[in-house]
């Protein structure tokens, strides 16, 4: 049975429904690189990354292949959630620089072929953004900004409106003691949600698109979309029946009411309007939407309809871990490429961000290189965080050095489950002070103690490195063959994976090796390929030498290898 075949055959990938917004495609096959600001480089010696320092980097950014980066958040704000808690949408946080520094950094990206995306945080602000404190004193129209309900009283004593929990642990209603209210908040505290029933409020955040986009911004990634909207009933959430978990943790309850409306998908419909429309207005390109939101695969979908590019694919990270399978892998494979809503949209493959546990720490050092190469071969966008480029590890911290509050908030016992710390030390660049990041021995977050050894600067003078793999598989995804060619996903057998990339006369395979010991296979047979390719590139600890012929139909891959084949025209 699991020698079975699914042929997704992709010519000409294209968003024939969105052409109208410009006349670029520039994002079918697009590479966007996530930089998380903190921690990418620091140009002023404070131990905190900034813009100043992102823009000294670009080159990098460039010469890896990327079209675009992603910015976390760099506005406003008091760094309640290091930026997620935003005080005004249309500044800079000063320990990031100022307006002057980003018009110069997106000009030098300009300069290099890049497109400069934002992070754009709807669902909340600040308690510290001006609209927050108009609503406390009741100021109209900022009264209804936010989501006010009066408290509920059981003998006597105040409690919140109803059971609804933060992401963060703990009741997410706090009570405000000059307005006699509660506001609703999903994450922190000081992270207010916003109000979208609110016309003006509503207003307000479409100008925040219209003023960066006027600064040569190309693209957003719209953070936790779907915490937008709340069931205006204030109904308690049922039970999700989780006796193993502290009762105030957010996956005790089934968030039927506060997550997923079918409002969010109309307000997205409604920013792909107001996005297409300045991309005409000013003849530019297409407006690159990537929408996250950690829910059921068939809402993730929906997102495309609604006007986004790039609905997040969190497989890699959701749903596979270092103990899935080749059939695990091909079955959520296939899922996504047969559940893309026409030919008109394009697939997408996240290998890491900010909020997880790093690649090579989740799939293990000698598999470092595999998601990468997944994501690069496979059709459509590749989305790479900082850092997987060099195979960068998550680092160990104890509860006395946590400053998420994710971490924090869940105590010495059980912060190491939630805290995002480890996977946000500071870029690795060289052997030298704070590893190249900073100047200062002391940074905002510890660098990772291994990275005298494990650097860029290392990587580039090494023979072989994950960052020259990377960069092989960067360039491979620029050829017609990744861009334009028929796909088929196959079990060549129960322990090894294949992808199969053709264009008449040429053809590029992907092995990868699930089992831990070497395994024979006859990938001619089963992948219908060419008796004889060559090695374009393999995974770092797999030892394979790059540019070898192999025989297809007795070829030995080590345990946890991957490598790519291709025929010798497409080098």
């Amino acid at each position: 049975m699991w020698r079975t075949v699914t042929k997704v055959v992709l010519l000409g990938l294209c968003l024939s429904s969105l052409a109208s917004a410009a006349s670029s495609d520039w994002y079918k096959n697009s590479l966007i690189y996530q930089v998380y600001p903190r921690s990418f480089k620091d140009s002023n010696g404070d131990g905190i990354g900034d813009l100043n320092g992102i823009t000294s980097k670009l080159e990098h950014i460039a010469d890896i292949g990327s079209d675009a980066l992603w910015l976390s958040p760099i506005y406003t704000s008091p760094q309640a959630d290091f930026g997620y808690d935003i005080a005004n949408f249309t500044d800079v946080n000063p320990e990031y620089g100022t307006l002057e520094d980003f018009d110069k950094l997106v000009a030098k990206a300009k300069s290099l072929g890049l497109k400069v995306i934002l992070d754009y945080v709807p669902n909340h602000s600040s308690h510290e953004h001006e609209w927050f404190k108009k609503s406390v004193k009741r100021i109209q129209p900022y009264d209804d900004y936010y989501i006010w309900r009066n408290a509920t009283y059981v003998n006597g004593t105040r409690q919140p409106p109803n059971n609804w929990l933060s992401v963060f642990g703990g009741s997410a209603w706090e009570w405000n003691e000059e307005r006699g209210q509660y506001y609703f908040h999903q994450f922190v505290a000081g992270q207010p949600d916003l109000n979208y029933r609110n016309k003006d409020l509503d207003q307000e955040m479409k100008d925040v698109y219209s003023f960066w986009m006027d600064r040569g911004v190309e693209g957003f990634r719209i953070d936790a979309i779907n915490h937008m909207f709340e069931d205006p009933r204030f109904l308690d959430e049922p039970s999700a029946n989780r006796p193993d978990l502290p009762a105030d943790d957010y996956d005790t309850l089934d968030h039927i009411y506060t997550k997923n409306l079918n409002e969010t998908y109309d307000v997205l419909a409604s920013w792909r309007k107001l996005l297409n429309e300045h991309s005409n207005k000013i003849k530019g390109d297409y407006k690159m939407f990537l929408t996250e939101a950690y829910t059921d695969f068939d809402l993730t979908v929906r997102y495309y309809k609604s006007g986004s590019t790039v609905p997040f694919n969190f497989m890699f990270i959701a749903d596979l871990n270092n103990g899935s399978s080749a059939p695990d892998f091909k079955r959520l494979t296939d899922r996504w490429m047969n559940n893309l809503p026409s030919k008109d949209y394009v697939a997408n493959w996240v290998v890491g961000n900010h909020d997880n546990h790093r690649s090579a720490s989740r799939y293990g050092k000698e598999r470092a290189d595999e998601l990468n190469m997944l994501s690069m071969i496979l059709p459509g966008v590749s989305v790479v965080y900082n850092g997987d480029e060099i195979g960068m590890l998550d680092r160990d911290f104890t509860y006395e050095e946590t400053v998420d509050p994710a971490g924090c908030q869940a105590g010495p016992d059980r912060y190491y489950l939630k805290s995002r710390d480890p996977e946000r030390t500071p870029f690795q660049w060289d052997n030298s002070t704070s590893a190249g990041f900073s100047t200062s021995n002391k940074t905002w977050l510890p660098v990772h103690s291994n990275y005298k050894t494990l650097n860029l600067a290392v990587q580039k003078k090494s023979p072989i490195s994950h960052y020259k793999v990377f960069k092989a598989l960067a360039a491979l995804k620029k050829k017609p063959i990744i861009a334009n060619g028929s796909l088929e996903v196959i079990l060549v057998t129960e322990k090894v994976l294949g992808v199969v990339r053709r264009l008449p006369g040429s053809t590029v395979v992907l092995l990868v090796n699930f089992s831990h010991s070497a395994v024979q296979v006859d990938a001619r047979t089963w992948l219908n390929i060419p008796e004889e390719l060559v090695v374009y590139t393999a995974s770092v600890e797999s030892k394979i030498t790059s540019g070898n012929k192999v025989k297809t139909s007795s070829y030995v891959l080590p345990g946890t290898a991957s490598v790519v084949l291709a025929s010798p025209n497409v080098f």
